[in-house]
This record gives C-alpha cells, structure tokens and sequence, in this order.
C-alpha cells in the first residue's frame, strides 16, 4: 500500500493558497496551459508533501478528478492538459497527501481566460487629433434591456487611456496599457464592469492620451515613435441571466471630441482648462457636435492579454506647505514617482501652476536642472467659484518637493506616488537606523521607477528602460517585491528588441535609432553592450532562483541563445570578445570623469569578456535545467573563455574591485588563485577603509565576492561606511531614494552638475536610480541570514552574520511556500537567539556564526542539521561577531 492509497485524513495540513502563473487579481488570464502552485500550513512538525490530487471544472459544472500524483512539486504544477480557453471561466482545487493522510480540498482558484486581439471584433477608431495638443474623448450610448449577470470590457489603446461608464471609472489603472514594444505587443485589458451597468440608458466614454506612443519619448526628444495617430480598441461584452450576450464595440458610430485636458506629456506634464470640462460620461450628453469617429487600419494580433498588473496609486503622502516667496512650497518629505492631488480655492478662470523636484537647492529652491528638458510642470484653469481637487492626467513625475503659485488659496496637497502594483514580498528591520532607512531608499527606489517598464529614473527626459540597470537590481528587486511577472512580460519584449544577429538592446523597449546615443559627443552602438545586453541572460536566471518556476526559462532560452551564439560570433576565431569603440563598462565608478562615466578604472574590454563567461555559463545551467540540448557546449565555451579572460587579466583583477568581484563570481579565477585574489580585495577594501570603488556592474557584486571568500569583516567596512562614496552617506545627507551619483549631493551641500561632454547643457544627475541599492540583496542573504539555496527558496540557508555595529536584525521573505523570517539579536553577553520561521515544503539548512566555544540549542535541545517547517527558537552561545570600525547609529 502506497501513501497515495492511504484513506486515512490529515485534519492538521491544509493548502492555504492556491493560485496560477499569473497574478491573481487579474481579472482574465491568457488563454492556454495553466499551472498551479500553493503554499501549506501544518500543525504537525516533521510531516512533507507526498503526493497531490488536483479537481477542476469549467463553470459551475461538475468535478473532473484527476488520478493522485506522487511527487513533492508545490510551484509549475500542470493543470490538465486542456488549455484554458478565451472567455472560459474554469475552477481548480487541490488536496495534498501526507505522511498522516489526505488533507481537506483547498478552497477554489477560479480562472478566466482573456481576449487577445484576434478574438476582437472591434476597432481601432481616433478623431484628428494633434501631438501634445487636447486629448481626444471618444463616447457612445447604449441601452441594456435586462439586467446584467456578467460583464466584461476588453479594452486598449495607441496611447494612454482611462476609461469611465455612467459617471464612474471602469478601472484603477493608471496609464494603461502600459509600455511595451508596441510594434510586436500592446497589452489588451480585461475589465469587470457589471457593478457599473443598469437596465436601460448606458454611456461609456474613454478619453485617450499620447503616453510613450506618441508623445515626447528619450534623450533625442523624438515623438510619434510609433505612431501619428491615437485611440482606442474596446469590446464591451454584457451576459444576461438567459446567457444572452450583447457586445458593443468601438467602430465609427461612437463620437470624438476634447475636453478640460489641453495638452498631456509623460515629460512635461498637462494642462488642464475646466472651463472647457464636459460631461460625456453620462447618458444625455449632447454630442451632436463632435466628430463621428474614424477606423484606424491596425494589425489586431498586436493586442495580448495583460499578463502583470497595471500601474496603480500605491501610496498617499500628505504633504507639508509653507509660504515662500509669493508661492506655496510643499514637501511629501518622501521621493516618489506620481504627482500633486491639490485642493485649492479660488475663482473661475484662475490659473494653478505645480512645478515639481527631487531636491531643493541651498537656497531653498526647486533643483530643476536635473530635469534636463523635462518642464514636469502642471497647469489648471478653474472652472468655478469655490473649492476644487486638482490632478493631472496622463502624467508623473519624479519629486519630493512642488511649489505652487497662482491667485488662489491652498487648500491641502497630497503627493500621489504611482507603480506597477506589485506585491510587497519582504521586510527588514535592524539595530542600524542609517541602514534600514537606506533598505527604504532602496524599497521606494524600486517602486518610483517599476512603473510599466525597470526605468533608470522618473523625473528627467528620460525614465528608459535601461536593461544594465535592469541586470544589475534584478536579484533585489526579486527580493523586495512580488517581480515574477513583471520581469516575465518586460524580457518579452527584450526579446522582441534583440536585432536579427541576437544582439540585445541597451533599452527595452528600445527607442534609439541611429545616431541618438552620443558618448564623448561620438555616436555610439547601443546594441550588445556588455553588462547591458546580458540582462538577456541574468534577468531570467535570476527569476528562476528567486520564485522557482521554469517558465521564464522555457520562455526566454531561445533569447537567451541567440545572444551567447551573438557573442560566439563577435569572438570569430579567437576565444575572446575583441576591442570595439565603446563600452559602458562598469559605468560611473566613483573614480571616472564626472563627464565620462564609462571611463572606468577597470578595462571595458576586461568587463565584457567577464560577462561573456557568465552569459554563456548561464545558459548552460539554462539548458541544463530544462533538460535541453547545448549544456554540455555552452558550459565548456564558459571555461575556455574564463581561462582566457583569467591569463590576459588576471593582473588587473588583483588591482581593482570590480575586476576581482566579477572574477570570483562569475568563477572565472582558478581555484589554486582564488583565496589570493580574495586577499587582494579584502586589502584594497581595508587601504581605502571601506571606500566603494565599483560602478553599476561591480556593485551588485562586490559584497559578495569579499563575504562569500571569508572578508566579512571588510563586507561590513563598505556597508556600514558613513563617508562618501558609500550607501549610508547618502542617507546622511537626507536621500529617501537611491541616487544615480555616488556624490550626487557633496559634503558642502552643493549639488553634483551631472555634467556630461556630448553636448551642450546635457547632465545626469538623478536622486532616483535604484541600480546602486543592489547591495540589499546581499543584506536580506548575510546580514539577515535567509540565503537561498535551491530556486525558490526550496532549501535556504539560515546564516545570519552579526557585527559589532549591527547586533540584531528581523526580515521576511513571502516565498513561493509561504513566509520566510528570521529575527535574531546578540546580547551584551555575547549569545545569539533567533526565532525562525520555516514554511512547510521548505528545508532550512543551519550555518550559525559559532565560534570554539559556542553551544548551540534548538527548541531547547540538541541542534539538528536543518529545520523543517514552524517557528524554532535558536541560541548560539558565545557567538561569532564580526569585527567592525564603522560607528552604529
């Protein structure tokens, strides 16, 4: 008798979450394979997975049990073999077996598969419309003659658009669809909107703005990228309680017309003129004048079903006002991406003006320099006497500060910051003040610039999708938030970017074309840039070990593949990548030109042949991974290039700390040199006393390669340094995000001028670029502890690393199993005591900082090897502290 044979119960092991690949607050999913994951609470120490049973049904129709499976998979678990359908509604539950029994049924995962363009019937429809000039708002009435028990909008746009029926709005979103390559995909919407429909007289209005489709997109200042024409795609498909359906879509018989919103700009921001507001949100409208609207001739297969959610207000941040000169200075004493909701008080035909900055100069004034071309400057004209709420549309910008001037009294100002809606998945807290408000600078950096796309930053004329940025905070940003499936939609357009020789762009999605991208005032290629272009390597990896499913592999291998066969062919007949015209290279070193940040210490050339050996070892882990073919080639043309990459510059490697963190992670030192390249770096950490000497490439690495090699000591000397360059002196100097400058705001309180050498009044300066906050990565695995062994933290190592400076931490990781935490201090005494919570399928191996003298207990007893899932109660007598210089605050 097997244990799947068992009918005996386990009433103490239940399924606490049961959800699909994609997230679950989609309203509708992409149609075709689903499979499942769940995570298990149970009452019972020591018992595990056995073996699952799975039970599914479309509608409300009957249970299909499928036969029970031996096997301990909780994450890509198919669902059946039949793809989910489009409009198909279907239901899912699981039971587990156990070493004590069947656990009870889960409670129901109800799945809805979404349209994608092909399943449209309707239009793309615009009106003439001018670039940076009135949005467009399209209308139309339509009576419902019975009541509806369903209701499903399918909706997009070329542009931006919000959506409203009878007065109300259809969606939460922000700037749908969002941007992707809108060549190859735009992102179709599934909306619920039963809840706004009535029997009788309906109307539905969506306005639509430029966003990155056609408006003022990139440092070249290039607009309609993708187009001169804007408007919406929308099916609006109404079930009765007979399951008669009513479909109304957008084709020439719905009018256009414009409204309040004069101009709308991602950069410049809008104005707004409500003496000009309408109504054409409600039945009755006049709309005789406006315009009948107009087909736009458009390939419909560009439209797929969203797969991450939108962007959504996330926060609200009252802000603070004071009087300055003639004008009203807020302050939400916090960076965000978003924009002002102001109520003021005036008379109609006043005009408002809200300028926005990250910074205030020395005298107290918006820093707006750093804006470059940027206005990010809202106007309103008031439509009555009395009080108003302001917000603009169509925009954000990136700003703690805004001041506000015009003929009227301020009311109140809220700071409104917006961000694809991502689920937070950690926290952490410690005995270091400077260090957990860094660990925040790091966490609103991330949710400033995840808006739609991993942009650089969110307030200059800018906010790109850099994908060296992307690569180098992906670990983290894995980390901090739920980004499974925010990264899984940005590579495919990556993929959609790379060129036909598999060459990755240097943004995704990319607007560069020939000549934009000036270095030194030369044009430079900006395909397959290393460290950049890699991201099509590492951004998938990185995914896989942090949630535990393949799909992104299976997903991206083919991306993956063409870039490593890229570089292959760039080598020719020599092993190594040969010298080309430009590199970013381990871009703004400390130590580089303030004007030429690709100047770095460490050789450009050096880099990308480092980075050649990781792309290619990780597509053979890849491709080992998934059982496919090229693992074996692939991971011996990763050692033949490190052997080379190691004998041409070994020497320098022992010189710089980039050079030596890329050669100890990336494995490319041999290991009989290893411990002695290690050293190396541990003494220039310890002459520089802790000074940071890496740029966005060797950052995210550099801790790791001292700590991972026995330097924790100098690991502890770099993180906890208050001088700059370093992470904490920029939380000295007031940061509440990370910033793009290691000096971006120098010890005399002078602002960097960011200034670069390519042309006239160009800068770069941005106290809002999350590339440099990689380091927290290493902080949630060493100081924390919870260091992830097997993806998706199947097995974990529970290895905290308490300092001098640093005596107690607490931090949580939501895994895909359920909640990861750990919270430890040592006493004055010197013993550690943790408390550990280990959720149920997951192994947690113990590596605590003993020392000769040490003792260790467990739940009061003996230690075991590792810990199965509960909350333990760890002590480490006479610990092992790591030795620190640096002062604790």
């Amino acid at each position: 008798m097997t244990v799947l044979s068992t009918t005996q119960s386990d009433a103490h092991t239940r399924v606490t979450e049961l959800r699909s690949q994609f997230d679950p607050r989609l309203v509708a999913v992409p149609s075709g394979e689903i499979r499942l994951r769940w995570s298990v609470a149970s009452e019972t120490p020591g018992l595990t997975q056995q073996g699952y049973q799975l039970q599914w049904r479309r509608g409300d129709g009957a249970w299909i049990t499928g036969e029970p499976v031996a096997s301990d998979a909780a994450i890509d678990v198919q669902a059946g073999t039949e793809a989910l359908l489009p409009r198909e509604v279907r239901r899912y539950r699981v039971r587990l077996v156990t070493e004590a029994g069947w656990t009870p049924w889960s409670d129901e995962l109800v799945v809805e598969g979404a349209l994608s363009g092909a399943d449209l019937h309707a239009d793309v429809i615009d009106i003439a419309s001018e670039t940076e000039g009135p949005t467009p708002i399209f209308r139309r009435e339509f009576t419902l003659t019975t009541a509806p028990r369903r209701a499903r909008l399918y909706i997009s746009a070329l542009g931006v658009y919000e959506v409203r029926i009878n007065g109300e709005r259809a969606t939460d979103g922000i700037l749908n669809p969002g941007w992707t390559s809108y060549q190859e995909r735009i992102l179709l919407d599934t909306l619920d909107v039963a809840p706004l429909l009535r029997t009788g007289e309906n109307a539905i209005e969506i306005t639509v703005g430029d966003g990155w489709y056609r408006g003022r997109m990139g440092f070249a200042d290039r607009r309609e990228i993708y187009g001169d024409r804007i408007g919406p795609v929308a099916q609006l498909e109404v079930t009765d309680a007979d399951g008669a359906r009513a479909t109304i879509v957008t084709d020439p018989s719905w009018r256009g017309g414009f409204g309040a919103v004069r101009s709308a700009s991602i950069y410049d921001g809008t104005h707004t003129d409500l003496t000009l507001a309408v109504d054409s949100d409600v039945v009755g409208f006049d709309d005789a004048e406006w315009m009948p609207a107009r087909t736009v001739p458009f390939d419909r297969a560009l439209f797929v079903p969203r797969p991450v959610a939108p962007v959504r207000e996330v926060q609200a941040l009252p802000m603070s006002a004071t009087e300055r000169a003639g004008a009203v200075a807020l302050d939400a004493g916090q960076n965000i991406s978003g924009w002002v909701r102001l109520e003021v008080e005036g008379r109609r035909g006043d005009t408002v003006t809200v300028r926005h900055a990250e910074v205030l100069e020395p005298d107290g004034a918006l820093h707006t320099a750093a804006l470059r071309t940027a206005k990010a400057t809202d106007t309103y004209v008031l439509g009555r006497d009395g009080r108003q709420m302001l917000e603009p549309a169509f925009t954000f910008h990136g700003f703690r500060y805004a001041e506000v001037t015009g003929d009227v009294r301020v009311l109140s100002a809220t700071a409104v910051a917006i961000s694809s809606d991502l689920a937070p998945r950690s926290e952490f807290s410690s005995s270091h003040a400077a260090l957990d408000r860094f660990h925040e600078n790091v966490v609103w950096s991330q949710r400033d610039n995840f808006v739609s796309v991993p942009t650089d930053c969110p307030q200059r004329d800018e906010r790109l999708g850099w994908t060296g940025d992307a690569q180098a905070f992906a670990a983290t940003a894995n980390t901090l938030f739920d980004s499974e499936s925010f990264w899984a939609s940005w590579l495919r357009d990556l993929e959609v970017e790379q060129n036909d020789d598999g060459a990755v762009a240097s943004l995704v999605p990319n607007i560069i074309r020939p000549g934009d991208l000036l270095m030194g005032g030369e044009a430079v290629d900006d395909m397959g840039r290393a460290g950049w272009a890699d991201a099509a390597t590492i951004v998938p990896m990185s995914t896989y070990d942090a949630y535990g499913s393949t799909d992104v592999l299976r997903t991206q291998l083919h991306s993956m593949r063409r870039w490593v066969d890229h570089l292959r062919r760039r080598a020719g007949d020599d092993v190594l990548l040969p010298e080309e015209p430009f590199q970013y290279g381990d871009w703004l070193d400390p130590d580089a030109p303030g004007d030429r940040p690709w100047e770095a210490k460490t050789s450009p050339l050096f880099v990308a042949n480092c980075f050649y050996v990781q792309s290619a070892a990780l597509l053979a882990r890849a491709e080992a991974i998934l059982g496919e073919e090229g693992a074996e080639a692939h991971a011996d043309l990763a050692a033949r290039v490190a052997e080379a990459v190691w004998q041409r510059w070994g020497d320098e490697a022992m010189r710089t700390q980039t050079g030596a963190a890329l050669c100890l992670e990336f494995g490319i030192v041999p290991a009989a040199e290893r411990a002695t390249l290690a050293a190396s770096l541990a003494e220039n950490v310890r002459a520089e006393n802790g000074r940071i000497a890496t740029g966005f490439l060797g950052t995210p690495l550099v801790l790791f390669a001292l700590s991972r090699n026995g330097h924790l000591t100098e690991a502890y000397r770099m993180l906890l340094r208050r001088e700059a360059p370093s992470w904490l002196y920029q939380v000295d100097r007031g940061a509440t995000t990370v910033w793009e400058r290691w000096d971006a705001i120098r010890p005399d309180g002078t602002i960097h001028t960011g200034a670069m050498d390519s042309k006239e009044g160009d800068t770069m300066i941005s106290f809002n670029h999350y590339a440099y906050g990689a380091v927290i990565d290493w902080v949630y695995r060493t100081v924390a502890g919870l260091d992830p062994v097997e993806p998706g933290y199947r097995v974990v190592r529970i290895a905290p690393r308490p300092a001098e400076s640093l005596r107690h931490a607490r931090a949580r990781v939501q895994t895909s199993y359920g909640a990861l935490a750990i919270d430890w201090t040592v006493s004055a005494g010197g013993a550690l005591t943790a408390e550990i919570t280990v959720p149920f399928g997951v192994r947690a191996e113990l590596d605590l900082p003993t020392t000769d003298a040490s003792t260790v207990t467990v739940d009061g007893g003996a230690a075991p090897t590792f810990l199965t899932h509960g909350t333990h109660r760890v002590v480490v007598t006479a610990a092992a502290v790591v030795p620190s210089d640096a002062p604790s605050t």
